[in-house]
């Protein structure tokens, strides 16, 4: 019996052992093989001629220009209020931590597969860039996805006993509280305004990913976002179009 007992002991640390290293394995394999796709190449935006009188959207880059948005939000079939957020944002993002090179269009993929650019559940942006309506995602209560217990009494999300992933960019109320960013100028950082979420996805993924035009610095950044090898690749392939019909910077 005490014989019996000691296998069993042995068969179960064994089991342990091996799925320990194949979990390891699989997420080891899984990094190398988002490192060697290169990233998106870095999309292109027209911003506005600074001269006097002219203020920056987000007080920190200029504004886009009004002609390029409207082409290019023609072109990428981007909302151009969308559009003109997530060029801000890149640009604000690059000025804080210029080692991060991070394109609007990275941050329009996120946009796009997080809330199809706020338009999720038949919603829009106001012209002041706030969603017209909740965008609430699943419960994180442990069917299907991760658990994550309340962590803003349903300040953002309406739940108190769940945390749900809120805004057009889909930030999680607990990283919300790290990550938000006042993108318009308001004040504030609301994550259903498409300045303020935008603007915290972009310095999100630079302080993630570090340097954004390598294949290793992208790929940790996006799947620091969403540990998911198909949100990497999803994100990467409308990154990639977005810059074919935009435009890139070389």
């Amino acid at each position: 019996m005490l014989r019996l007992k000691r296998l069993a002991v042995l068969g179960l640390f064994a089991f342990c052992v091996i799925t320990a290293f194949l979990f390891w394995a699989l997420r080891y394999t899984g990094a190398e093989t988002r490192a060697a796709l290169p990233p998106p190449p870095r999309a292109e935006a027209k911003l506005e001629t600074l001269s006097t009188g002219i203020t920056s959207a987000v007080n920190i880059t200029r504004s886009t220009d009004a002609q390029w948005l409207i082409d290019a939000a023609a072109q990428t079939d981007i909302p151009a209020r969308a559009l003109q957020a997530y060029v801000a944002a890149a640009g604000a993002a690059n000025e804080s931590a210029p080692a991060c090179g991070i394109g609007w269009n990275t941050v329009a993929g996120v946009g796009f597969v997080e809330s199809g650019h706020g338009t999720y559940g038949g919603g829009s942006l106001t012209s002041a860039g706030q969603a017209s309506g909740p965008i609430v995602g699943p419960s994180l209560n442990g069917d299907g996805f991760a658990a994550i217990p309340d962590t803003d009494a349903g300040a953002l999300d309406g739940d108190a006993q769940w945390d749900h992933a809120v805004g057009p960019m889909q930030f999680i109320p607990s990283t919300w509280q790290l990550a938000g960013r006042d993108g318009n100028g308001d004040g504030k950082a609301d994550p259903l305004n498409i300045d303020d979420a935008a603007l915290s996805a972009a310095s999100y993924l630079c302080a993630r990913g570090g340097d954004l035009t390598t294949a290793g610095g992208w790929a940790d950044a996006i799947y620091s976002y969403n540990q998911s090898d198909t949100y990497v690749a999803n994100v990467r392939d409308r990154a990639t179009a977005y810059a074919a019909r935009a435009g890139t910077t070389g």
